[in-house]
């Protein structure tokens, strides 16, 4: 008695609350071969982070329904696998049935990511007919902008007007509006802007875009054409937190913890998002949402690139929480541990420097935020303080901030009033520890 197949299809997993695709990398597995349940199948790239798809059940796969690089939904199937099979088939075991002839493949697409996808159907673009500008023929943003209106027009067929009757009196042309050229966007194939050609010199060193390189690249020219953003900037005097930090930082190292002032810049932005919650937002298509959740992002740079991990419900954590939370995320981030939903659900995102940084710069909006904060370099300076009513010069630690906004959700004065906030908190140390 043949017994009935046990078929299992695995598909794309939901990688993370904003996900809603993965790409294959790279299959662990072949058909025919047996898996135990728990058992890496494949490696599934998404924006957000790569993670290997453990199996579901124990067997022999009998399909991959999905080939390497292949762009596959949340919820489609990308394997099969047969439970009724044992481990290891035995000799007397009939022999598996072919598996049905795939259908022919469509025709190669170039590679795009969800970014550009989603470009080209909100300008309602057919990528089929775009050519890539990008690394092997990728579609970057800019080819979706340089494809809108570039479709030629129809042809028309000419036709001869009939002949006026041999009474009519000849008519005066109707006056027509003067033709006006059509304006060039000055970007991309059809500007009248032409990027000079590379040429090879001795000692020049070509390097390919990393996958994750490629993200940030799609990223951040989406935010540019997406957000007209503005920057406004504003200085800050650290003394009384510097106090305050110098006062805690030894029994904050005694329980393994750092008291950076990245943790108190956290703590006052997101204490100031509270406040103004026109920057704790994202914008829809003829709308904007005002997030209930403070989760800010925070910038981490790693060997393999910046990452962007989430410390979540920000506004209700103490100094100590949020120093525990980065030094969690950062350490993680750089040993390659971070999962895609670590790296989902920001509302707003904090930039910092580092040890090297510099005095002050603008970061680019991290999307789908309307706001980024960039961090400068922390330096002594000689201020002007009050005491007993006289002025006085003295030495403290001094910080630049710059805040990049989104000017069709922010307005002037509420990024001014967030800013100013954030920089109160600070100058005057107001914190729980």
């Amino acid at each position: 008695m043949v017994l009935p197949l046990m078929a299992t299809k695995v598909t794309m997993p939901q990688l993370g609350e904003s996900v809603v695709e993965g790409t294959i990398g790279k299959w662990l597995v072949s058909v025919g071969q047996s898996v135990g349940k728990d058992e890496p199948l494949v490696e599934i790239l998404t924006d957000k982070a790569d993670s290997e798809l453990p199996s579901p059940v124990s067997g022999v796969v009998t399909q991959l329904l999905a080939g390497e690089d292949d762009i596959v939904a949340v919820g489609d199937a990308i394997c099969e696998i047969d439970e009724s099979a044992q481990a290891s088939a035995t000799e007397d075991a009939p022999a598996p049935a072919p598996a049905p002839e795939a259908p022919p493949a469509p025709a190669p697409k170039a590679p795009t990511s969800p970014s550009v996808r989603k470009l080209a159907r909100e300008k309602e673009v057919d990528l089929a007919g775009v050519q890539g500008s990008g690394d092997g023929g990728r579609i970057v943003h800019g080819d979706v902008m340089a494809a809108i209106g570039s479709s030629p027009a129809p042809e028309r067929t000419a036709t001869v007007p009939p002949a006026p009757p041999p009474a009519a009196a000849p008519k005066a042309p109707a006056p027509q509006a003067p033709q006006r050229p059509a304006p060039s966007r000055g970007t991309g194939p059809t500007g009248a802007f032409r990027v000079p050609p590379y040429v090879p010199k001795d000692g020049d060193e070509i390097v390919p875009f990393t996958r994750r390189r490629r993200i940030i690249a799609d990223h951040m020219v989406y935010s540019k054409q997406t957000a007209p953003d503005v920057v406004t900037f504003a200085e800050c005097d650290l003394y009384r937190t510097a106090v305050l930090r110098d006062q805690h930082k030894g029994q904050f190292k005694k329980d393994g913890l750092g008291l950076t002032y990245l943790a108190f810049a956290i703590a006052a932005t997101a204490r100031a998002l509270r406040e103004f919650p026109e920057l704790n937002a994202r914008v829809l298509d003829d709308a904007f949402v005002k997030l209930a959740e403070v989760n800010v992002g925070i910038a981490v740079d790693t060997d393999q690139g910046l990452v962007v991990p989430v410390i979540r419900n920000a506004d209700e954590l103490t100094i100590r929480g949020i120093a525990r939370a980065v030094a969690d995320v950062a350490e993680r981030a750089r040993s390659g541990n971070l999962t895609p939903n670590d790296l989902a659900g920001k509302t707003f995102a904090v930039s910092n420097p580092g040890r090297r940084g510099n005095l002050v710069g603008g970061a680019i909006i991290s999307q789908p935020n309307v706001g980024i904060l960039r961090l400068g370099t922390i330096v002594k300076r000689v201020v002007v303080i009050e005491h007993e009513g006289e002025d006085l010069m003295a030495i403290h630690p001094v910080m630049h901030m710059a805040l990049t906004y989104d000017h069709r959700v922010v307005d002037g004065v509420h990024a001014n009033g967030f800013l100013y906030r954030i920089g109160e908190i600070l100058e005057y140390g107001d914190f729980e520890l």
